[in-house]
């Protein structure tokens, strides 16, 4: 069932994951490991940007268009998407947010317990 994930979803994901820290810049919620900025959200929480290969962006927004999209232009040079929070379910939000997580961990924390948890544990 897709409903609206909120940043109160993500909250509880990202901070099972180890070295994981939240912060409040610009108005926006972040979430970040040391400087590096792994999922973010817009102002108004309506769309949730993730850490995400660049060579595969392209596939997936044209796979999804309805849920994924470019970030702005100025974002476009790094490992970024962005998804319309209401276009996602809690599953695939959690799948989201530990793989862009991975992206900015060192590779010994990959398989960390928290990454195996599932929504209902």
């Amino acid at each position: 069932m897709v409903g609206v994930v909120t940043v109160e979803d993500v909250r509880r994901v990202a901070a099972a994951l180890p070295r994981t820290s939240e912060h409040l810049i610009r108005d926006r919620v972040k979430f970040r490991v040391g400087s590096i900025v792994y999922v973010a959200f817009s102002r108004d929480e309506t769309v949730m940007g993730f850490a995400f290969p660049k060579e595969e962006r392209d596939g997936l927004i044209a796979e999804r268009p309805g849920v994924f999209h470019l970030p702005r232009p100025s974002d476009q040079r790094f490992n970024w998407v962005n998804a319309w929070t209401a276009a996602l379910d809690e599953d695939e939000m959690r799948e989201l947010v530990v793989d862009a997580w991975r992206m900015v961990v060192p590779r010994f924390l990959h398989d960390h317990p928290a990454t195996l948890l599932t929504r209902d544990e």
